[in-house]
């Protein structure tokens, strides 16, 4: 794999944790696609992370679980952050919860449903982490992530660690401003006392609207789209009539049409180039413009159009 590093192997080799160079990414992510990470690296703890940051000469990505990510078949020059068990605990403070930045989502809302803390009911429908919860300001069912976080725990490119009060993280729609190359190691939210009955009861509700509406158990991203101001992005896409459209082995789910899927054989050029299909035909019918809500990383692959 071809690099913007001179040979950053050896010191990468000697950072506390687990390094793979030139790691193949695919298995990392929900669409299954992807090419390779120049270097793979899960820190043991956070004074590893700071120092790996501070030591690292190129550049610096973090993933979660990929559930929401894309990466492009030439991979990724730079180092993938891929936070492991040492960024997986969770413990309940009174009416606050704090959890690693590793922790899924769902596990977060039952650990608060178990502990009788409510409005983190939604996390249990987010395919994702906290670290990626906190990042993009992930919600739905009309409660995000903002609504819910009290601080966040974040190491930056230069090895400093801060912790953030949520009026300094900038969350917008979809949105923190948080560096994209800055890595969440930590959150702490807050949840209101109810009877654990009561929101299992509310969470098993969320759980069967959400089988019942997506494509949960194919190969996806996610929604693919923002919803634009007043409108719902699947809403535009199936009025376009990109219900169905493929491109390769990459689809437009026949569920729900904000979601893409990969029916296994489609490359991650197939998926990127059809979504763009889709905002060019949504702009057409409509004049929306759909932005994406995927996070799109890495290079094309060799030959392929950028």
């Amino acid at each position: 794999m071809s690099s913007v590093q001179t040979d950053p192997a050896p010191r990468a080799a000697a950072f506390d944790g687990r390094v793979t160079a030139d790691a193949s990414l695919a298995p990392y992510t929900w669409f299954r696609v992807g090419g390779a990470a120049e270097m793979l690296y899960s820190p043991m703890d956070t004074d590893a992370l700071a120092e790996a940051m501070r030591a690292w000469p190129g550049p610096v990505l973090p993933v979660g679980v990929g559930s929401n990510l894309l990466v492009r078949d030439g991979g990724i020059d730079g180092m993938v952050v891929r936070l492991g068990r040492g960024f997986a605990g969770i413990s309940v403070e009174g009416d606050t919860i704090r959890a690693g930045a590793a922790v899924p989502d769902a596990k977060l809302a039952q650990a608060a449903q178990r502990a009788g803390l409510a409005g983190l009911e939604f996390l249990r429908g987010i395919p994702g982490t906290v670290g990626g919860a906190v990042r993009m300001n992930a919600g739905c069912h009309g409660t995000e992530t903002a609504d819910r976080l009290i601080e966040a725990t974040v190491v930056f490119r230069d090895g400093s660690v801060r912790t953030l009060p949520n009026a300094a993280l900038g969350f917008g729609y979809r949105h923190s401003a948080l560096p994209d190359d800055a890595v969440v190691t930590e959150a702490v939210f807050r949840g209101t006392p109810d009877a654990p009955g009561a929101i299992a009861d509310r969470m098993a509700a969320l759980m069967q609207a959400r089988e019942a509406a997506q494509p949960v158990r194919e190969k996806t991203g996610g929604s693919t789209f923002r919803n634009p101001p007043g409108e719902s992005a699947w809403r535009l896409i199936d009025a376009a009539g990109c219900r169905g459209l493929r491109i390769g082995g990459a689809q437009v789910s026949e569920k729900h049409c904000n979601f893409l899927i990969n029916h296994g054989e489609a490359s991650a050029a197939d998926l990127e180039t059809l979504g763009e299909t889709v905002r060019e035909r949504v702009r057409a019918a409509s004049g929306h413009d759909l932005h994406w809500e995927i996070r799109r990383v890495g290079r094309p692959a060799r030959g392929a159009a950028a």
